[in-house]
């Protein structure tokens, strides 16, 4: 299958989903390398836009994301992974889910989740830049 990389300056936008549950964790960007990397390993690997290199997730904290299934949108430039989740959460702020604020109508934003860890502990007191 021919991922369609180049449409969006050769990254494509990769939504992270729990595969018992459903719920959406995260969404990230990979690179045909960070592609290969999670197919090789069976663990997601992003392309970070601000350091402009590979990560793993969870190579900080040892969250770690299993990939379970491996899915590509019908116009093939963005695509879907499903995970087995190693660890309390895959934010940085702490919490289980990214999407951990919900917006009301006035377009005010309230927690919709507690915090899973506290990031001090797994990332150190400056967190991650």
């Amino acid at each position: 299958m021919e991922i369609a990389f180049a449409k969006s300056g050769g990254l494509v936008p990769t939504i992270i989903q729990d595969h018992q549950t459903g719920d959406v964790l995260m969404l990230g960007f990979m690179n045909e390398e960070a592609l290969a990397e999670t197919q090789r390993s069976g663990e997601v690997v992003f392309f970070s836009r601000s350091r402009s290199k590979l990560w793993k997730k969870g190579e900080t904290s040892g969250h770690v994301l299993k990939v379970r299934e491996l899915r590509v949108d019908c116009d093939a430039d963005a695509l879907l992974v499903r995970v087995e989740t190693v660890g309390p959460g895959v934010c940085h702020e702490g919490y289980r889910s990214c999407f951990f604020r919900r917006i009301d109508p006035q377009g005010n934003a309230a927690l919709a989740e507690q915090k899973t860890f506290e990031p001090e502990k797994v990332y150190g007191k400056d967190g991650l830049k």
